[in-house]
Parts: C-alpha cells; structure tokens; sequence
C-alpha cells in the first residue's frame, strides 16, 4: 500500500482511517503529533481559549503548575459559565478538526446503538447514532483515546464499515447512552417473567423469609430499573403508590410529578416487600408507617436513598427521596441568587458568631443553599460540625452526623453534644422544636456561628416563628444575624424558548409588582423587551423547562431591624426599615429573573402564590 500523505490534522486521519487507506500501523507512524499526548491538544485548547477570553494567563499557569488533566481544564472553563458544554465541546472540535455533534435529544434506532455494546460504550465513552449504508457514525468523548480509536478500527474491518468520527459532549454522550434502556420496555420484559408466579399472589405471606424474597430476579430487576432510570432522568423523589387496579410510578423532575411507569396490581406488594428489604425495613408489618434508608452504587455514584413507607386504603405507598451523595453542592451563583443577596450572605458569613437561617418549604433547596454558604466557611483553620437528616451532600473537611431519633439521638440531643467538641461553625439540618430553637441561640450566643433552616412562608416569618418557640426578643435580636428565604422556579429550556407574541399585558403585570420599591430601585423595562415562554422539545422532555434556579430574598439583622423588632415589631416600621435595604420579596426577585429570559412569569406565579 502506498503511504497516503502526511495528514494536517486529526480529521485527516480519521478520515483515512475511516476509507481503510491506513493500517493502524501507518497511522501511529503518520500523526503530526502523539494523540495519547493530551498537554499537546490540551496546549491547542488553551490558545482557542485565551483568544476567547475563556481563561487567564493566570488560570493557565495555575493549572500548569498543577500538572492538570484535560477535564481539570474543562471544569475551569465551565465553571467560569463564560461557555457551556456544547459550547466548549464545539470549539475542540473546530481546534483540533473533528466535526461536532449534539446528541441531546436525538432519537437513536436501536439497531444503530447496538452497532457498539452498552459496555464498550461505557468503558470507551463512544456511542453510534446514525447508519447510512455500511457508514457509521460514532461520536466520542475522547478522540485522542488510543484504546477506542482501536476498538473502532477493529469494528470497520469485522463488520466492513466506514466509520465516521465526531466529537460529542459528556453530558451528550450521556443522554445517548440512556437509549440503551427504556423504562417500559424493560420492565415490560421483567413482567413477562413476572406474572405466571405473581398473577394469583394477592399479598406477600406474612411468615415468608427475607430470603424468598430477595430471590425473585424478576421483582428485584424491576426495582433496580426504576431506581436506576431514576437517577438517570435526575428525579429527586420516586413515587409508588397502589390504586383501584393498578401500581403508579410517578418521578418528581425540576419539582414536579410525572407519571412514568403503571404496574399491574398483583405485583405491588412484591415491589414494596423488595425495597423493604433494601432498606432492612420489617416486612410483615404493613399498618405503621416506617422509614429506612438504601446506599446503592449506580454507574460509579453512591446514590442514598430516604425510603418512607405509608399505609393506605388499597396498600403501602413507598416514596423515596432521591439523594446522589457524589454531587458537590453548587455555589450561590450557580443557584441563582443575585449579587446584592450575595452580598449581605458573605457579609454574615465574615462573622465570627451568630445565627444564619434559611427559610421556605420542604423541596424549597434549603438544605443545597446552607451547603453552599457551609463550602465558603470550609477552611483548614476552621472546625465545622452538621447536623443532618439525612446526610445529602458529603463535604471533604467537614464532620458530618446523621441524627437518628428512633435511638434519641435528635437534632437537640446532637446540638448539646458537639457544643462539646469545640467548634466554630455548626449547622443544624432543621431547627423544629422550642428546645433546638433555644440551644441554637445559645450556641450563637457563645462564640459559635450557626447556620439551620426553618419553615416559614417568607424571611420576615423567621422573627414571629422563634419568638412563637419562646426564644425571648432580646436573645434573638442579639443572635440572628441573617435571615434568607427562597423557592426553586424551573429554568426555560434553552434549546426551545420562545418570545412572547404579545408581551404587553405581561409587561403589565411585571411592572405592578415593583411598584411597591423606591423610584431608585425600580428597574427600567423599554416597551419592546422580550419575555419568553416555554414550548419543549426532546432535550427538556417537551416540558418546556431544564433545571432549576433560586428565587429568593435576604434581610439583615441591622441595629435599625433589633430596634423594630424589640419595638413590636410593627409593620410600617418593618416596611421602611427593608425599604432602607434595598429589599426585594420574592416575587420581585424572580420577575427580574423573567425579564433576563431565565424562566417564565407563570412559573413564578406559581412558586410564590400563597
């Protein structure tokens, strides 16, 4: 064979590869440069960058003199929110002459995905999503991988195909990869086995051993997919609940309940007898409530799961929460929160003692905010002690308890406890009862600075709700230093919002709820700003919205607020007193996050109605 010419970049020799003009031994003696040398595509990427602005001469020899990996370099970039991952993928691409491609949202035959096995899909982080002919087009994470180049050639001369090379995101990647596996044609499958043994069960034998139980492939299969879907589709909670003539599997995603799988009846007692089981729960006790917990390891995340079991009229009803303990908690910014709520935040957290509380509902992101504020205290000179039920984000440096009320080990119990092991920040999961309220308080008193959450409807609720757990005024002006509220709105879909036809009635409504701020304060909306909408589209599941964002409000405890709270707290003095804050509510804060095209005006209507 005669040697092709040298090629110029890589797409030259993944396309003579693709022709079968090269043996792979002409292709490691051809390249312009070594592909398993990653600092010399990583060196290409830098330039592209910095003529970007992407990165710093700073940033770049910081992370050189780290001797940093690839996707050291990638989480600088990203978290910099100056590119986002297509974005930054894209632009590779374009450095190092690979075509680019978007897998998400694109719907792969199964005939096309199967053209490379799940496993080696996995292990090479390559998937093919399109034929045409004997052309095949894979997509690869990596295209500098050796390994998988290998792989791929091999492929081409087994199966006499052309291969086509593209370069694709992780989270693209990801989203293909998911297509191995459908939720119901899975399940569908495992019921097949499924029903000849379960179609005449009516109820799981109260003297049947754990052992028979955990036996059935078929119904432990079938918990194992949908918990795995589950943390595939990024749900928080899994909903399965028994009706008339049926088991409902419903995913709460970005907040809200969507149905997902419907069982036959006959085999929901056997599905929650398999996550009892899991969660070392008593399996033949079916009138009390219980609750347990579950650690799975799911594609190489420890995922934990809260397990609640309910009684009900026509069976146990079984929630799990949803908890992936390799998540790191995200930063105040990437949460949503404005640079003036930012700054009365890290204005606080500068303190050396106090009470910080977050307020709002349950699934209201209280716990994510306290863990975001908790990793800008995180320190080598610091000693920082939680208090959690459960344990949702788990912190390099921090001494980490989970409370356990059934052996009495209780957030009041635990609070008196590390009081004595000398700490300097400690955070308590949920301040709930008169006792906790007081210790807390204490425990700011006394040179600690504490952080915990509490249920109140807005952050001037806070004051009435400790005052209402007979903390007295003067002990809580004293302590409370900042008090946040919030709630979690669904971010529009970037890929398929769309301008509001109209926008004039909306502008209307928008413009009303400032008029209650200062003329200084009132932001300017011009006559033709745009307000968007939802619509949907593959990549949001035709929701119309993907991910989520904080809407909140923040109050500090100023010597003007002590003085209006010790006065009675009346609410023309609180009035003027936010007024001189510069304070915005809740609703204020997410309709300027409307008017920037981060979500939807129904949307916030939704969250802070009350």
């Amino acid at each position: 064979m005669t040697k092709p010419p040298n090629p110029n970049t890589m797409l030259d020799i993944v396309i003579l590869l693709d022709i079968g003009a090269w043996t792979l031994d002409i292709f490691y003696k051809s390249m312009p440069f070594n592909v398993l040398d990653q600092k010399f595509l990583a060196n290409q990427l830098i330039d592209a960058l910095q003529k970007k602005g992407a990165l710093t001469a700073e940033e770049i020899s910081e992370w050189r003199s780290r001797g940093s990996a690839d996707d050291d370099l990638k989480s600088i970039v990203l978290g910099k929110h100056v590119l986002d991952e297509e974005d930054l993928t894209r632009l590779q691409g374009d450095v190092w002459g690979i075509p680019y491609k978007d897998l998400n949202g694109l719907m792969i035959p199964p005939s096309v995905l199967q053209a490379i096995t799940e496993s080696a899909a996995k292990h090479y982080h390559m998937v093919a999503f399109e034929r045409s002919g004997k052309e095949l087009s894979v997509g690869l994470v990596k295209p500098y991988d050796m390994s998988a180049l290998e792989v791929l050639e091999f492929l081409s001369k087994d199966q006499g195909l052309h291969i086509r090379y593209f370069i694709v995101s992780e989270s693209s990647f990801q989203a293909a990869v998911q297509q191995y596996h459908t939720l119901s044609r899975e399940i569908e499958s495992v019921l097949t086995q499924a029903e000849e043994k379960f179609a005449d069960v009516g109820t799981i034998a109260a003297a049947e051993s754990v052992d028979e139980v955990i036996k059935r492939a078929p119904v432990a299969k079938i918990v194992s997919v949908i918990i795995q879907h589950a943390v595939e589709g990024k749900a928080s909670d899994i909903h399965i609940e028994p009706l008339l003539r049926e088991s409902r599997v419903r995913y709460r995603i970005d907040g809200i309940l969507h149905i997902s799988l419907l069982l036959p009846k006959y085999i929901h007692n056997a599905v929650v007898s398999r996550i009892k089981v899991l969660a070392n729960l008593k399996l033949d006790e079916t009138r009390l409530p219980q609750d347990g917990r579950i650690r799975l390891n799911i594609d190489g995340r420890d995922i934990d799961l809260r397990i609640s079991v309910l009684p009900l009229a026509d069976g146990e009803k079984v929630v799990m929460r949803v908890l992936d303990a390799s998540v790191t908690p995200p930063t105040l910014t990437d949460l949503g929160f404005r640079d003036e709520n930012r700054m009365i935040i890290e204005k606080s957290i500068k303190r050396p003692h106090g009470l910080f509380l977050v307020t709002g509902p349950t699934g209201s992101g209280k716990s994510t905010t306290l863990f975001a504020v908790l990793n800008m205290l995180n320190r080598e000179g610091v000693n920082i002690i939680t208090l959690e039920d459960p344990i949702e984000y788990y912190v390099k440096g921090v001494n980490q308890s989970q409370v356990r009320p059934e052996i009495g080990y209780t957030f009041a119990s635990g609070l008196r406890s590390i009081l004595r092991q000398d700490p300097d920040v400690v955070m308590v999961g949920e301040i709930r009862d008169n006792e906790t309220a007081e210790l807390a308080i204490h425990a700011g008193l006394t040179g600690h600075y504490v952080l915990s959450t509490l249920h109140t409807n807005d952050a001037l609720g806070a004051v009435p709700r400790m005052l209402d757990m007979k903390v007295e005024p003067f002990l809580l002006v004293s302590t409370l230093d900042t008090v946040v509220a919030q709630r979690l709105v669904r971010r529009l879909c970037s890929d398929c919002q769309a301008p509001v036809d109209n926008p004039k009635k909306l502008l209307e409504i928008v413009s009303a709820e400032f008029a209650s701020l200062p003329a200084e304060l009132k932001p300017k909306i011009a006559s033709d700003t745009i307000l968007y909408h939802s619509v949907g589209c593959p990549k949001c599941s035709s929701t119309g919205y993907r991910g989520r964002l904080a809407i909140g409000e923040a109050i500090a405890m100023t010597s003007e607020m002590q003085q209006v709270i010790m006065g009675g707290n009346k609410p023309e003095a609180v009035k003027a007193e936010l007024k001189r804050q510069k304070f915005f509510n809740l609703r204020q804060d997410g309709m300027l996050k409307v008017l920037q095209g981060m979500t939807s005006i129904e949307e916030v209507i939704r969250v802070t109605t009350d």
